[in-house]
């Protein structure tokens, strides 16, 4: 059985007023771990695709 699988069989035994605290939980991991991200690197996203979203770009890379 997999973590995503035995997570979601032990939140639906959960009891109801233990939900919130779980759904708090799963909010700040989320938020721990995309704020790991680098700002720049997100801001730069937009800018770089304009280079890297070209078919050009996609024939040199089609046989990797």
């Amino acid at each position: 059985m997999t973590n995503r699988a035995v997570l979601l069989q032990e939140i639906e035994t959960l009891p109801v007023h233990c939900i919130e605290e779980v759904v708090d939980f799963v909010a700040w991991v989320k938020h721990r771990k995309l704020s790991s991200i680098p700002e720049t690197m997100l801001l730069s996203e937009a800018a770089l695709s304009k280079d890297w979203d070209t078919p050009e770009e996609d024939e040199a890379w089609a046989n990797l």
